[in-house]
C-alpha cells in the first residue's frame, strides 16, 4: 500500500497546504541572493555615489551593508519563527496583526512590483544605445519572455540558471579586477593605492555619504528575496537567515573591492563626462573599448536577465501569499500542477512590467525613485516585528537578538530613509494611501477574512 506524505503549514485557525515544492538547498539561497543582488550592481550607479559620497564610495557601500546586515538578523528571527513564503508581509501579520502585515506587504511589492520593471528598461536602454536599430520595448519584450518562462518551469531550473549567471558576472568582475590593479600598477591616471575610496580626511562629512548611502543601499536590495522562497527549502527554517546574511557579506566585500580599484584608477570623481556611464569610462582607461563593452553588455545581461529572473520569482511567491490569504485575487495563488510554481502570479508580474516600462520608458529616473522607498519602509517594520513578536508576543528574556540588534537595525534604516530624495518620499506616501484604502474596502467588502495568529504557529508534518 502507497504512503503519501502532507506538510501542513499550520497557524491555529489558518492551514497553508504544502504546494510548492521543497528542492532548493542552502547553496541555492546564497546563490540566488547574489544573484538578486548582483555581484556587478556598482557598474551601472557607480558615478552617482562617487560623487554623491565626495570620492569616498567604498565607505559608502561598507555602511550599507552594515546596515542590511541587521535587516538581515531580522528576516533570520522571523523566518526561523514563520518558514513560510511571503516575507515581511507575512512576518509583520504574524509578527504585530495582520492590518500592519499587510500594509508592510504593500509597501514591499512597491518595490518588488516595479524592480522588474526598472530592470528591463535600464538594460533594454543600454541595449538599445549600442543596437538602435531594434526598439526599445522589443528587448524588453525578449527579457520578460526568456524570465517568465524560466520561472514557470521551476524554481530548480531557476536555480540551475542562477548558478551559471554567477559564474559569468564573476568572471567579468575578476577580469575588470585584474585588469584595474595592473592598471593601477602602472600608474594610469595618475592611479596610486591609497584609503581615501575608504576615508578622505579632506571630503568627509557624514551627511554627505549617508546621502550616498541611500543610492548605494539600492545595489543590496534584494537579499530579502531569500526569505520568499521559506517554503521551497529542504534544510529547515535556519537556512534562510544564513543565507541572507552569507549573501549580504559575500556581495558586500564584492562591493567594496570593486569600487576600490575603479575609484582609484579615476581618483578625481568629479570630471566624468557622464555619471551614468562612469564605470565604463574607468573600464575603458583601465583597458581599452574591449573592456568597456565587456562592462556594458555584463550590466545589460546581469540587469536584465539575471536580477530580474530573480526579482519575478520573489514578487510572484509575495503575491501568492497574499492572495492566498484572500487580500489579492484568489486566482493569483494558483499552482502550476506539473512545475509546482505560482504561474499566475509569475504571468501577472510578467504583464505588469512590460506595461509599466511601457509607460516610464522615457522617466527612468521617477521609477527607480520608488523602488527604495517600499523596501526600506518595509524593512523598518520588519525590525519592529521582531521586538513586538519575541517581546511581547512571547515574553523573551534574549534581549540582545530581540530587541538590540532590530533596534539598531531600525535606527540605521530609519537614518538612510530620512536621506531619500522628496520624489521618492512624495511616490511612496501615495502608493501607502492607495494601500490604506484598499485595506478599509477589504475590511468592509471581505467579512470573516481576519485570521488569527495570536496562538504560536508551528510547522507540522502529517504522514
Amino acid at each position: 500500500m502507497e504512503e503519501k506524505s502532507k506538510e501542513v503549514i499550520s497557524h491555529k485557525k489558518q492551514e497553508y497546504k504544502q504546494e510548492l515544492k521543497r528542492s532548493l538547498s542552502f547553496f541555492d539561497l546564497l546563490i540566488y541572493g547574489m544573484v538578486f543582488m548582483v555581484p556587478i550592481a556598482p557598474f551601472g550607479i557607480y558615478g552617482s555615489v562617487a560623487q554623491g559620497s565626495n570620492g569616498m564610495i567604498a565607505l559608502a557601500y561598507l555602511i550599507g551593508m552594515v546596515g542590511m546586515i541587521f535587516t538581515a538578523l531580522s528576516y533570520a528571527r522571523m523566518s526561523e519563527a514563520f518558514p513560510i513564503a511571503g516575507s515581511v508581509y507575512s512576518y509583520a501579520q504574524r509578527g504585530i496583526n495582520e492590518s500592519v502585515g499587510f500594509i508592510a506587504g504593500w509597501l514591499i511589492l512597491l518595490d518588488y512590483v516595479f524592480v522588474p520593471a526598472l530592470l528591463y528598461l535600464v538594460s533594454a536602454s543600454a541595449l538599445h544605445e549600442m543596437f538602435s536599430e531594434i526598439p526599445l520595448l522589443l528587448w524588453v519584450f525578449i527579457f520578460i519572455l526568456i524570465n517568465t518562462v524560466i520561472n514557470i518551469l521551476g524554481i530548480e531550473f531557476t536555480a540551475k540558471a542562477n548558478i551559471i549567471i554567477v559564474i559569468l558576472e564573476l568572471i567579468v568582475l575578476t577580469i575588470f579586477l585584474v585588469v584595474g590593479i595592473i592598471a593601477i600598477i602602472k600608474g594610469v591616471n595618475g592611479a596610486e593605492f591609497t584609503i581615501k575610496p575608504l576615508y578622505d580626511k579632506n571630503h568627509f562629512s557624514m551627511n554627505v555619504v549617508m546621502g550616498a548611502v541611500s543610492i548605494a543601499v539600492l545595489s543590496f536590495l534584494g537579499f530579502d528575496g531569500i526569505s520568499t522562497l521559506a517554503e521551497e527549502t529542504k534544510e529547515g527554517s535556519k537556512v534562510i537567515g544564513r543565507a541572507c546574511v552569507t549573501a549580504l557579506l559575500t556581495i558586500g566585500a564584492l562591493f567594496i573591492i570593486q569600487t576600490w580599484v575603479a575609484a582609484l584608477i579615476w581618483p578625481n570623481f568629479r570630471t566624468f563626462d557622464n555619471s551614468d556611464t562612469a564605470f565604463y569610462q574607468i573600464a575603458e582607461l583601465a583597458g581599452g573599448t574591449w573592456l568597456k563593452t565587456l562592462t556594458i553588455l555584463a550590466t545589460a545581461f546581469s540587469w536584465g536577465i539575471a536580477n530580474a529572473l530573480v526579482a519575478q520569482a520573489a514578487i510572484s511567491r509575495i503575491i501568492y501569499s497574499m492572495a492566498r490569504d484572500r487580500k489579492l485575487p484568489s486566482f493569483l495563488a494558483k499552482v502550476h500542477p506539473t512545475f509546482k510554481t505560482p504561474y499566475l502570479s509569475t504571468l501577472m508580474i510578467a504583464f505588469i512590467s512590460l506595461i509599466v516600462t511601457a509607460f516610464f520608458a522615457s522617466q527612468i529616473d521617477k521609477l527607480s525613485s520608488v523602488v527604495n522607498f517600499g523596501a526600506l519602509s518595509s524593512f523598518l517594520f520588519l525590525h519592529l516585528s521582531v521586538m513586538n513578536y519575541y517581546l511581547r508576543k512571547k515574553h523573551s528574556k534574549d534581549y540582545f537578538r530581540h530587541l538590540l540588534l532590530p533596534l539598531v537595525g531600525f535606527l540605521i534604516i530609519g537614518y538612510v530613509w530620512i536621506n531619500l530624495d522628496p520624489l521618492s518620499k512624495k511616490l511612496g506616501f501615495i502608493w501607502l494611501v492607495i494601500g490604506i484604502v484598499y485595506l478599509i474596502i477589504l475590511k468592509f467588502m471581505k467579512k470573516g477574512t481576519t485570521l488569527d495568529f495570536e496562538e504560536e504557529e508551528s510547522i507540522n508534518t502529517n504522514t
